[in-house]
């Protein structure tokens, strides 16, 4: 059984997996954002480490920086550049997948599995 927070990037408009994509794990709290971890989305759209090894109760963000991504695929008048994903987490779930499905003017995430 996997454990810990995963994520993985869809490009919808392109029809594959967002590769090249800089991802970073925050911790959020009443005293503000703690840095824990960051990666690289593969050629399969996936960061290859766990960016977070085991769950605790508390909110998270995963902040993906797209913009560069869609330079490189010359994308004209794209309209994002940073995309954050702030969630709530249970120690109870032992995995916590937040895919992120983008396209060059929305996106759309979900509870993976």
């Amino acid at each position: 059984m996997k454990t810990g927070i995963t994520t993985h990037v869809l490009d919808l408009t392109q029809g594959k997996p967002g590769a090249g994509i800089k991802v970073e794990l925050w911790k959020i709290s009443d005293s503000g954002r703690a840095f824990l971890a960051s990666g690289v989305t593969n050629e399969d759209g996936r960061v290859d480490t766990i960016l977070l090894e085991k769950v605790e109760d508390g909110e998270y963000e995963l902040v993906f920086f797209v913009k560069e991504y869609f330079q490189r695929l010359e994308v004209k008048n794209n309209f994002l550049t940073i995309i954050p994903i702030r969630f709530s987490t249970d120690k109870t779930q032992r995995h916590y997948h937040i895919p992120l499905l983008l396209s060059g003017w929305g996106y759309q995430t979900y509870r993976g599995s």
